[in-house]
């Protein structure tokens, strides 16, 4: 292989300086291959675009495991927004609410909410936020508690749940880098695996009962709840939310049942397990295929469960219901596009030998337990800037996987630290699609929403920081524990203090 020196790291630097300056994912990777391959083509633009084309695109999507990742994604797709269509998820939310009497209940009740509808973090702050409102302006909560308690729900756990479309694309992210590697191990085993490392997505959830049991409430936080509760005003003065009170009485008559949500999801689970156990699973590592064919054929059933459910309730048509489905997998095509180009991008580093480079600038330089933190530091800016943490998992992870594998570093760990860097980056970024529906859902000042849970976010990097140098030196899996112990003994340390608002 050719030596390109610096020009191999060309392609990477342009997909992250236009992932920052354009917010365009797609865009960002496709200008990103086109100029490797343009490099590695001695600049011949027509010979550049024929060989994108015909050896990466074409090859790519005719690739058997690619080809099932892409099938599985249209079924997710599908059935997910069945689900979110369906009214189940709110009709669930909604017949908890009455047994939900206490701050603490309701708070915790939003959170297990949260966690429950894991299927769509898109979806969650639009099904449950609004089920709550009125809740917690009974109880003088804050509307910002609420944002957060969604937002915390949203991506950090499904980002965690391999067999939904956030592990899936996460999967075929790494499984396209260890088969260029040369690494036998399955991309599930490999996502379970880095799973401990998955550090912040990990705080972000836990930190959410830590404070709701203790009443530890710091920073901007804790002003916007003494304002709700002592005044019973939902917002500042000058707060602009992003949508006023719902009307719930439409929700109310609907037909909808809670077991348009958790029959769908018994019946998934089952198929699943029912099928990968006679596997071995969970005693002995499942094949890849085998645990795609299973996830698809289980979101299949699924899916033909919740059609039967809503024209058996007469929440739809069956015509209606078909169009739900077909259209949730039509939504799935940017997902699909950003793989194809993640993929593409991966190839064309591979091929200029971008991670060797990197690692002749790194080995002796830089200490090696240093590596996991410098991959979560760029992977947060890059988050951040954009506001896409998908974007981030696909420029970061084709060069984490190898720069680690090169090193002799864990490969783990430095999965976890490109998640962690892509989930704490949407988490503060005020353009981020979670947050600004977390804000609606909740039904508060996008400002407010973000002002607020950004020193929360910023407690939990730190402590993710400090948990990748743990990891780095030790390879330990109990980092993760290591972590909740840090953010335990943090949360008491920094609820002592007062912190001044100036809305306050």
């Amino acid at each position: 292989m050719e030596d390109w020196g610096f020009w191999s790291v060309l392609p990477a630097i342009i997909a992250i300086v236009l992932a920052f300056a354009t917010r365009n994912v797609i865009f960002s990777l496709f200008v990103g291959a086109f100029s490797g391959i343009l490099i590695l083509s001695l600049g011949n633009p027509l010979d550049a675009i024929r060989t994108l084309i015909g050896d990466y695109f074409f090859v790519q999507l005719s690739d058997g495991y690619n080809a099932g990742v892409i099938v599985l994604l249209l079924f997710i797709g599908g059935f997910v927004t069945l689900m979110e269509k369906s009214g189940g998820g709110r009709a669930f939310a909604g017949s908890a609410t009455k047994f939900l009497n206490t701050r603490v209940k309701a708070q915790m009740g939003t959170w297990f909410g949260g966690i429950i509808i894991f299927f769509s973090d898109l979806g969650t702050p639009l099904i449950v936020g609004p089920v709550f409102e009125s809740l917690y302006d009974k109880l003088k909560i804050s509307r910002e508690k609420l944002a957060w308690i969604i937002d915390s729900t949203a991506s950090p756990v499904a980002v965690m749940v391999p067999f939904i479309g956030w592990g899936v694309y996460i999967m075929g992210l790494i499984n396209q880098e260890y088969q260029r590697l040369g690494i036998t191990e399955s991309d599930f085993t490999a996502f379970m695996n880095s799973l401990p490392f998955f550090i912040y997505p990990i705080l972000a959830v836990l930190i959410v009962p830590l404070i709701v049991f203790t009443k530890l409430d710091f920073g901007p936080m804790k002003n916007a709840e003494k304002r709700t509760f002592e005044t019973g005003e939902r917002f500042w003065p000058n707060s602009k939310p992003m949508r006023m009170p719902e009307d719930l009485k439409a929700a109310e008559n609907s037909r909808s049942k809670p077991i348009l949500i958790w029959l769908p999801l018994i019946v998934l689970f089952v198929t699943l397990f029912g099928l990968l156990i006679p596997q071995g699973f969970p005693m002995t590592p499942v094949d890849g295929d085998i645990f795609r064919v299973a996830l698809t054929t289980a979101y299949l059933f699924a899916g033909l469960t919740l059609l039967i459910l809503m024209v058996g309730f007469k929440v739809k048509t069956i015509a209606e219901s078909f169009e739900i489905y077909t259209s949730g997998m039509q939504k799935m095509t940017n997902v699909i596009i950003i793989l194809i180009l993640a993929w593409s991008l991966g190839g064309v580093l591979g091929a200029m030998g971008t991670a060797e480079y990197i690692v002749q600038l790194v080995d002796g330089n830089v200490p090696l337990v240093f590596v996991p933190l410098l991959i979560f530091i760029v992977g947060a800016v890059m988050s951040f800037a954009s506001g896409s943490s998908w974007g981030t998992f696909a420029i970061m992870l084709p060069l984490a996987i190898p720069l680690a594998f090169h090193l002799d570093i864990s490969i783990y760990i430095a999965i976890g630290a490109v998640i962690s860097a892509g989930i704490f980056g949407d988490h503060c970024s005020p353009i981020s699609d979670t947050t600004v529906l977390s804000s609606t859902g909740a039904g508060c000042d996008h400002i407010d929403h973000n002002k607020t849970q950004i020193p929360i976010a910023v407690f939990n990097s730190v402590i993710t920081m400090a948990a990748l140098m743990f990891a780095s030196i030790t390879e330990s899996q109990w980092t993760a524990l290591f972590a909740i112990v840090l953010m335990v003994i943090g949360t008491f340390i920094l609820s002592r203090f007062n912190f001044k608002e100036k809305n306050a």
